[in-house]
């Protein structure tokens, strides 16, 4: 059977490789066997269980010790959902790399702050790692990635000490390998986000990546488009881990504003970059395997960026 990867603007791209991954749930306990399961609950908060669901490379084994990526799903730590970055994961999967998508914790359904966000998404991190045997997942080759609060979340794993969930084993490290990061916020001490903490500075700092930068942090991809609100985040994040000697790469897009990545050409084209970005660092080789938008295309998908970006602007006013 074919794999076929469709995208909105360029179409669909025929990967030739095998579907592996056969709809199944199991909890956190179940045993495991030949045939991958793709969603498993990490973690139950009551009667609340958090998913994460899985994609696997088409010529998966249990026995393997494949790289693994996480994606955490955008929307403010107050609404959105693990569809999100299906087509990501769906990608990489086809290039090798067990793909995971985590549910976590938000606000309009869970009436949390934040930090319990952050408790969840090093959790997942953690039950990926604790798993990672009969999952087919080298445990010391994780990616972590995310979108706005997600990229957020992504990057808190990266942090040596900070929030932790109650039952956690704390003697698995939530730090990544790699993080490839959507428009993320990377320091939450500002005036603006502070405010969802009710000002609790010390939280604040907790969960701030950009404040527990070190050398020894993971190698960073972040995106933003440059009309983004959060970029000066990335432009400090950037200059402090180059000055530590930390790698940080930026990629911006002029014209464009938040979430501009979830549309095509830029879906492709940040896809393009992070495969690039994850060969340089030995987790896929070869070159990516989607077509590069086309100048024509790009110069298309800047255009309506902009229109999306001012009909936002309008609707804030109003």
């Amino acid at each position: 059977m074919k794999h076929v990867l469709c995208f909105p603007a360029l179409g669909c791209l025929l990967l030739g490789i095998a579907a592996t991954s056969v709809p199944a749930r199991a909890d956190a306990e179940s045993g495991g066997d030949a045939t991958p399961q793709n969603v498993y609950v990490y973690k139950a908060i009551g009667e609340r269980e958090l998913e994460i669901h899985l994609g696997y490379p088409p010529d998966w084994q249990p026995s393997d010790k494949r790289p693994a990526i996480v994606f955490f799903f955008g929307g403010g730590w107050t609404q959105g959902t693990v569809r999100q970055f299906e087509k990501q994961a769906e990608y990489f999967a086809g290039r090798g790399l067990v793909a995971a998508r985590a549910d976590y914790r938000v606000r309009s359904r869970d009436d949390v702050t934040p930090d319990k966000c952050v408790e969840d998404a090093r959790s997942a991190v953690r039950w990926l790692r604790e798993n990672a045997g009969r999952l087919g997942i080298d445990p010391q080759r994780l990616i972590v990635s995310g979108g706005s609060a997600g990229g957020h979340l992504a990057a808190c794993a990266a942090i040596a000490k900070s929030v932790e969930a109650d039952g956690d084993n704390l003697s698995i490290s939530t730090i990544p390998q790699a993080m490839v990061l959507f428009n993320p916020v990377l320091d939450f001490t500002h005036a603006l986000l502070i405010d969802r903490l009710d000002g609790n500075q010390e939280l604040a700092r907790k969960i701030s990546p950009t404040v527990h930068l070190h050398k020894d942090f993971p190698p960073a991809l972040i995106m933003f488009g440059a009309e983004d609100r959060l970029k000066p985040q990335g432009d400090e994040y950037r200059a402090k881990a180059e000055s530590l000697g930390a790698r940080a790469e930026e990629y911006t897009q002029e014209g464009l504003g938040h979430g501009f990545f979830n549309a095509s050409p830029w879906m492709e084209h940040t896809l393009i970059a992070a495969d690039r970005f994850l060969a340089s660092l030995g987790f896929i080789e070869g070159e990516p395997t989607i077509r590069e938008p086309t100048d024509e295309e790009l110069d298309k998908g800047r255009k309506l960026g902009r229109k999306r970006g001012e009909r936002q602007k309008r609707r804030k006013r109003d």
